[in-house]
């Protein structure tokens, strides 16, 4: 029996499935230490809307002073360069705008952006979780070259984030 395409296009589609997890990590312009306690979880909220509103989800978010770490399920409609152009983009201006730092704030050039296995979730999850109790033990600077090296990506040690003086 000949196949009927007229009547399998028009009931059949396609769809797109994927399971994308990505951990974000970037940093204050000049490692500065800006990004203080009392305002901290409303501009965590205020990042989570920005992935929210292109259609991911924020799985955590959680930093120091001088950097942010974000696991989020990424849908595949967005550029990765162009989320992040927004996160930090959008949540600079609204630091600025609402007058949290003295002086005009930003994020520093790049970021570093690592993929995980759904079963790999929790504990990044845990370690994202436990970033203040983390760095008692070990730089930003040292966690971020460890990830670097973890996932064989190659960097030039000259443009790693630099050490807070």
């Amino acid at each position: 029996m000949p196949l009927d395409t007229a009547s399998l296009n028009s009931t059949t589609m396609a769809n797109t499935y994927t399971q994308i997890h990505l951990q974000l990590v970037f940093a204050v312009q000049d490692r500065l230490s800006l990004i203080q306690h009392s305002w901290k979880d409303e501009l965590y909220k205020y990042i989570t809307g920005i992935i929210q509103t292109n259609e991911h989800k924020t799985m955590i978010i959680n930093g120091m002073p001088d950097h942010i770490h974000i696991l989020i399920g990424m849908r595949p409609k967005q550029s990765l360069s162009d989320l992040m152009q927004d996160i930090k983009g959008g949540s600079s201006t609204w630091i600025n705008k609402k007058n949290f730092v003295n002086g005009k704030f930003s994020w520093q050039e790049g970021y570093g952006a690592f993929a995980y296995s759904k079963g790999q979730l929790p504990s990044v999850i845990n370690y994202i979780k436990n970033q203040e109790a983390h760095h008692t033990k070990t730089s930003f600077r040292n966690e971020y070259i460890q990830l670097l090296k973890k996932y064989e990506i190659e960097f030039d040690e000259r443009y790693i984030f630099h050490e807070v003086l």
